[in-house]
């Protein structure tokens, strides 16, 4: 079994996956639909959290590698760590800044 997400103080847990379809970051708002914007993501604490994971059919729901981070509250809510920041925000490069090597 998965370890608990430790959280911070006032910080909550949003729910994030991939879709099947496209591989697509996805965040799960409060109706249970998965969102493209870590915007509609709703904000969880952590036995809420935990309750959603066990009971959501990922298949069923055409999600895969479903699982918490952990955000300050927010809107948007700011993840903790800076992957799950990347994966939301996107490249920490902007791509007009890219640095193409020669051939």
């Amino acid at each position: 079994m998965k370890r608990p997400t430790r959280l911070g103080e006032g910080q909550k847990l949003i729910l994030t996956a991939n879709r099947l379809l496209d591989g697509h970051i996805v965040w799960r708002d409060a109706a249970g639909q998965w969102r493209p914007s870590i915007t509609h993501a709703a904000q969880l604490d952590t036995d809420t959290a935990q309750t959603a994971l066990e009971t959501l059919d990922a298949q069923k729901e055409g999600v895969v590698g479903v699982y918490e981070v952990a955000v300050h509250p927010g809107i948007p809510p700011s993840p903790v760590s800076v992957r799950e920041r990347i994966r939301a925000f996107g490249p920490t490069v902007h791509p007009e800044f890219a640095t193409e090597l020669e051939p």
